[in-house]
């Protein structure tokens, strides 16, 4: 997978030529794999600055069309109901369950020296997750994301560069996501009285 960017450089002294561009790739090789335990399906756990607070466990994920806070965060940032503004769209669990959105609140995540305003959907659900970075927040980075590289490249001036996985963080997520729903089903089960 390879997205070309270009930088432009104008000639001053031929205003009427065309922009010469130097292509700044963003790809993946088996080079990128390299650390990487194989085969893996692991999600793309990653660490990022998020209002000034480094935070573990951050899922990347392509599929997700917003950015999801969950209780651990917000709580872990201090943040309080008065913080949030409204949202009013209902949104699916990973359980396939409607979630109602406690609210939503803008906060800068940092990735090297770029900074980009996230508005996040803050959720009171169960996640092993501390939250979701999705689509809005990659493309207005520019980034490209590869769970089988366990990274994500975006560019930043006229360098490439890269966010590396924490494999060991997605597998223990994986376990306790497994250990709360044995957890859940056990508890159906007693509910139930079988």
């Amino acid at each position: 997978m390879s997205v070309s960017l270009y930088s432009a450089e104008e000639s001053s002294s031929m205003p009427k030529r065309a922009k010469i561009g130097v292509p700044l790739v963003l790809g993946f090789s088996d080079e990128d794999k390299v650390g990487i335990i194989q085969p893996n399906d692991d999600a793309l756990v990653v660490m990022l600055r998020i209002d000034g607070y480094d935070v573990k466990r951050v899922i990347i994920d392509q599929g997700s069309a917003v950015d999801i806070m969950y209780p651990n965060l917000y709580r872990g940032l201090n943040l309080k109901p008065k913080n949030l503004i409204a949202y009013s769209s209902p949104l699916v669990s990973f359980e396939g369950k409607m979630v109602i959105p406690k609210g939503q609140i803008r906060l800068p995540v940092q990735t090297g020296t770029d900074v980009v305003e996230v508005d996040f959907i803050v959720v009171d659900v169960f996640s092993p997750y501390t939250a979701i970075m999705g689509r809005r927040w990659l493309h207005t980075l520019g980034a490209v994301s590869s769970t089988l590289h366990q990274k994500m490249k975006y560019p930043s001036g006229d360098q490439v560069l890269e966010i590396v996985r924490n494999q060991t963080a997605a597998r223990q997520c994986l376990v306790m996501a497994i250990q709360h729903w044995l957890e859940a089903e056990t508890s159906t089960i007693v509910d139930n009285g079988l």
